[in-house]
C-alpha cells in the first residue's frame, strides 16, 4: 500500500490513474461534501503534485484536523480527521443583549450546536460579539473565548463577556454646512455632547442605530426646507484611546432650496381632478416639503382607498430646474376595484361574533374601503372589552381585486361575578355580593346587580343596558334601585336618605359618534335626621315634609369620539344632558350637566387629557329651593383629588356645636388636565395608566337655606381649590383599580385633605 503524504516532494514526477476513490473517518461531514471539495477526476492521469493540491484544497475546508491520501492499487483512499462539533454554546457576562440575539449573531457566522468547530469561523467568533457591542455604544466590551473537550469530537464553546460601559459623545460637529450653523443642525439630534444634564439622559451616550436615525431626520428636515439636492456625504465616529469617548463629524452638501413651480396630475384621477386639488398640501410659491408631499399621497391614496381601490399607488415626482424650481408630478395608478370577500375574528373567547360584526361598518361583499376598515376598528376598541385589536387585509390566494379582512382581537376582564369584599375611604369596609359586566356572557349587554353593606349604606340596584336593543341600534337601559342609609356612622352630610326607584332609557344614534336619548323615571325619598341633626335639614323637613316622590323626563346627547372604551389615550366625549322632575311631583326641580374629555396624542407614549364637568340644578314653579339630597358634591377620586370624598362646598349648620360637614349647592364646576406617560419598565401598557395631574373644582349655590350660617351665595372662581399629584388606573382581574397620590394646594383650615387615596371598582 502506498501512502502519499503532505510532504510528497515537488519534484516527484509519478503518474497515477484511480478507478475508485473511498473516503474514511468521516462521522458528520457527508461524503458528498468530500467528493465535491476534492479536486481528483476518476480515470484521469494525476501526479503527486496533483495529490499533494487536492489534499490542501481538501484541508483548506476547514472541516479537518487531519487529510491523508493512501493508495490500494487503482484505489485512492482519503482519510480524515473530522474536527470537533459544537455541543453547547455557554454565553456568560451579558446583560445589555439578550443571549437569543448573541446567539443568533453567531448563527449568522456559522457557529451553533452540532456545527462542525472551523478555525476560520472561531476566530470571527470575537469581532462579530464586538461589532454587536459596538453598535451599542460599547466600544470597551471584551469578548474571550475558549474551547472545551467534553467527549470524543465534541467541544463546548465558552463565550464570557466584559460589556464595559457605553462611550459618551463629546463632540458633535458638521462641516460643508453653509446656510445653517452647527448648534441648528445639533437640535435636529437625539444625541447630544456629554453636559451636565447627563446624568439625567441618554441622549448622551453613542448608539449607531440612534446616529442612523438621527442622520435620516437631519436630511428630512433638510427636505422639508426645500434642499432637494442636499446630501450626507460621510460621517466619521472616533473613539479616544480609552475607549469611552466618542466624537462624531457630519460631512453634508446643502445644496439650494426649491420652490413649487408647477403641480401637475397624471394617470386615472378616478374622482374630480378638483377634489385631488383640494388634498395638495403644496401650492406654486410655496418652499418644497418632503412632509407636505407624502402627506399629499398618502391622502390622495387614502381618497382612493374610499372608492374601493386599496391598493392604489400614488407618486409623487419631482423634476428640477435650473432657477431652484420643481414641478411636481402626481401620478395615479388606482389598480383594480377591490372588494371584500370575507370578514373575520379571531381572539374573541368569550364575544360573540355578532356582537364584533354589529359594529362593523365595511360590508362583505361591497367595495373596500380603508376609511371604513379603519372605523370598524375604531368602533372595536371603542367597546371597552379589548387590550388590542388589529385588522390585516390580505388578498386571497388567485384573487387580484379582492381582500379578506381579518380582525383579531385581545380580550380583557370587563367585570366580575363574584362575592366580595373591598374597601372605600368614604364608607369603609364595604360587603358585597353580585355581577357587574359591560359584556355579559359575551352578548354585548351590560349588567350589574349588585348587594353590598357598609358601615353607613345599605343597597340594591339592578340594571341592564342593551346597546342594540333593536337591529338599527337604538339602545336601551332599565335601572331599580332601593338604598337604605344609616347616619349615625357617618360624619359627611348629617343627614341621611332612603331611597327607591327605577329609571328607563333610550338612545338613538344620529351620526357614527353620536347619540340622543331621553330618560323617564321616578323615585321616592325619605330624609331623617338622626342623632346629629343639622338646621338645613331641620328647616327643610319643616317646610317640605320628610317623604317626596319624584317623576322625572330628561334627556341627553352625546358625541364619543375617543379611541378607547377605557384608558383611551386620544380622541374626545362630550355629553349634554337635563333632567326635570314634572309637576305631580312633590317637589319641582331640574338639573343641567354638561361633560366633556379631551386627549390629545403627542406620540404613541404620551398624552394631554383634558375634563371639564359642569352642573346646574334649581326648583321652579312652587318650589323655592333644590331639595338638598339633589346637592352636587365635590372632592375624591374622579373629582377634585387630593381632597376627601365629598367634603368640598358650603358646609352645614349643626346643632350641636359640631364641626361642620360639607352640604353641597347646586353649582359643581370641575375641571384638569393630565399628562398621561408611560412607565419604562411595562411592556403592556393596555391595562395600566399613569398620569400627572392638576385638578381643580368646588361646589357654590346661588341661594342659601335661610338658616344656613356656613354658606355664601353666589359662584367665586377664586374658591376653586386646586390640587396635584400622581395617579394610576390598573384593569385587574379583580376589577379597575385607581390610585392617587397628590398635594392639596390651596386648602384653607376647614378642608379635609388626603394625600393617598385608591377605589375598586371604577374608572374615570
Amino acid at each position: 500500500m502506498l501512502f502519499i503524504g503532505l510532504s510528497v516532494p515537488q519534484a516527484h514526477a509519478a503518474q497515477y490513474v484511480f478507478d475508485d476513490l473511498r473516503v474514511e473517518g468521516l462521522q458528520r461531514v457527508s461524503a458528498a461534501r468530500v467528493f465535491s471539495a476534492f479536486p481528483v477526476e476518476l480515470r484521469q492521469q494525476v501526479s503527486s503534485d496533483d495529490l499533494l493540491q487536492a489534499s490542501k484544497t481538501l484541508f483548506k475546508t476547514g472541516l479537518f484536523d487531519d487529510v491523508r491520501l493512501e493508495k490500494d492499487g487503482s484505489l485512492l483512499i482519503v482519510v480524515v480527521k473530522e474536527r470537533p462539533a459544537i455541543d453547547k454554546i455557554n454565553i456568560t457576562g451579558n446583560d445589555k443583549i439578550k443571549t437569543e440575539q448573541l446567539e443568533e449573531g453567531l448563527a449568522q457566522s456559522g457557529l451553533k450546536a452540532g456545527q462542525i468547530l472551523q478555525r476560520v469561523t472561531l476566530e470571527n467568533v470575537e469581532l462579530e460579539l464586538e461589532r454587536m457591542y459596538h453598535g451599542l455604544g460599547r466600544y470597551s466590551a471584551n469578548i474571550k473565548t475558549e474551547v472545551e473537550s467534553v467527549g470524543e469530537s465534541r467541544i463546548n464553546l465558552n463565550v464570557k463577556i466584559q460589556e464595559g460601559d457605553v462611550a459618551t459623545i463629546r463632540h458633535i460637529n458638521f462641516t460643508g454646512n453653509d446656510r445653517f450653523d452647527n448648534e441648528t443642525l445639533a437640535k435636529r439630534f437625539e444625541l447630544e455632547a456629554k453636559s451636565h444634564w447627563s446624568l439625567f439622559s441618554s441622549a448622551s451616550q453613542y448608539s449607531r442605530p440612534k446616529l442612523q436615525g438621527d442622520i435620516e431626520r437631519l436630511r428630512n428636515w433638510y427636505l422639508d426646507r426645500g434642499y432637494l439636492k442636499f446630501n450626507v456625504d460621510s460621517t466619521q465616529v472616533s473613539v479616544s484611546p480609552d475607549r469611552l469617548d466618542v466624537y462624531i463629524t457630519v460631512n453634508v452638501t446643502e445644496g439650494d432650496a426649491y420652490s413649487i413651480r408647477e403641480i401637475k396630475l397624471s394617470g386615472d384621477l378616478i374622482v374630480d381632478a378638483e377634489e385631488i386639488l383640494e388634498l395638495i398640501e403644496l401650492a406654486p410659491g410655496d418652499v418644497f416639503s418632503r412632509t407636505k408631499m407624502v402627506n399629499t399621497t398618502e391622502a390622495i391614496r387614502k381618497r382612493l382607498g374610499e372608492e374601493g381601490f386599496t391598493f392604489a399607488n400614488v407618486n409623487a415626482v419631482p423634476e428640477l430646474h435650473d432657477d431652484q424650481t420643481v414641478t411636481l408630478t402626481l401620478m395615479v395608478a388606482p389598480g383594480k376595484r377591490t372588494y371584500v370577500r370575507r370578514i373575520n375574528f379571531s381572539g374573541n373567547v368569550t364575544t360573540k361574533d355578532e356582537v364584533l360584526r354589529r359594529e362593523i361598518t365595511q360590508m362583505e361583499g361591497g367595495a373596500a374601503s380603508t376609511d371604513e376598515i379603519k372605523n370598524s376598528k375604531t368602533r372595536l376598541e371603542r367597546l371597552g372589552y379589548f387590550k388590542s385589536v388589529q385588522v390585516d387585509t390580505p388578498r386571497p390566494p388567485g384573487l387580484d381585486n379582492q381582500i379578506d379582512v381579518n380582525y383579531t382581537v385581545e380580550e380583557q376582564p370587563s367585570g366580575s361575578l363574584s362575592a366580595s369584599v373591598g374597601y372605600s375611604q368614604d364608607s369603609g369596609i364595604i360587603f358585597g355580593v353580585g355581577v357587574k359586566q359591560s359584556n355579559f356572557l359575551g352578548s354585548g349587554t351590560n349588567v350589574g346587580f349588585n348587594v353590598s353593606r357598609s358601615d353607613t349604606i345599605q343597597k340594591l340596584d339592578f340594571s341592564i343596558f342593551d346597546p342594540y336593543y333593536t337591529l338599527d341600534g337604538v339602545s336601551r337601559g332599565i335601572n331599580v334601585f332601593y338604598q337604605e342609609s344609616n347616619l349615625e356612622d357617618s360624619d359627611i352630610n348629617g343627614f341621611a336618605t332612603d331611597s327607591y326607584g327605577a329609571k328607563v332609557s333610550f338612545g338613538y344614534p344620529i351620526t357614527d359618534t353620536a347619540r340622543l336619548g331621553f330618560t323617564l323615571g321616578a323615585d321616592n325619598t325619605r330624609v331623617y335626621t338622626g342623632s346629629d341633626p343639622v338646621e338645613e335639614v331641620i328647616a327643610f323637613i319643616s317646610d317640605e315634609g320628610d317623604n317626596h316622590t319624584a317623576f322625572k323626563v330628561g334627556g341627553y346627547i352625546t358625541d364619543n369620539q375617543l379611541n378607547r372604551g377605557v384608558l383611551a389615550t386620544a380622541g374626545s366625549y362630550n355629553k349634554l344632558s337635563a333632567e326635570v322632575a314634572v309637576p305631580g311631583s312633590d317637589m319641582t326641580f331640574f338639573t343641567l350637566e354638561y361633560k366633556n374629555r379631551y386627549l390629545l396624542a403627542l406620540n404613541d407614549d404620551y398624552s394631554v387629557k383634558f375634563h371639564t364637568d359642569v352642573g346646574y340644578a334649581d326648583g321652579y314653579g312652587s318650589s323655592s329651593l333644590l331639595p338638598f339630597y339633589e346637592h352636587y358634591f365635590a372632592g375624591g377620586l374622579g373629582s377634585v383629588r387630593g381632597y376627601r370624598g365629598s367634603s368640598l362646598g358650603p358646609k352645614s349648620t349643626p346643632t350641636d356645636g359640631d364641626d361642620p360637614s360639607a352640604f353641597g349647592g347646586n353649582v359643581l364646576i370641575e375641571t384638569g388636565v393630565e399628562l398621561i406617560y408611560p412607565l419604562w419598565f411595562i411592556e403592556d401598557r393596555s391595562s395600566l395608566q399613569t398620569v400627572v395631574f392638576l385638578d381643580a373644582g368646588n361646589v357654590f349655590a346661588t341661594q342659601c337655606s335661610s338658616v344656613s350660617n356656613n354658606c355664601e351665595e353666589g359662584v367665586d372662581l377664586s374658591e376653586l381649590r386646586w390640587s396635584a399629584g400622581l395617579g394610576l388606573t390598573w384593569l385587574s382581574p379583580i376589577g379597575p383599580l385607581d390610585f392617587s397620590v397628590s398635594k392639596a394646594l390651596n386648602a384653607t383650615s376647614d378642608d379635609d385633605t388626603e394625600f393617598f387615596q385608591f377605589s375598586i371598582g371604577q374608572t374615570f
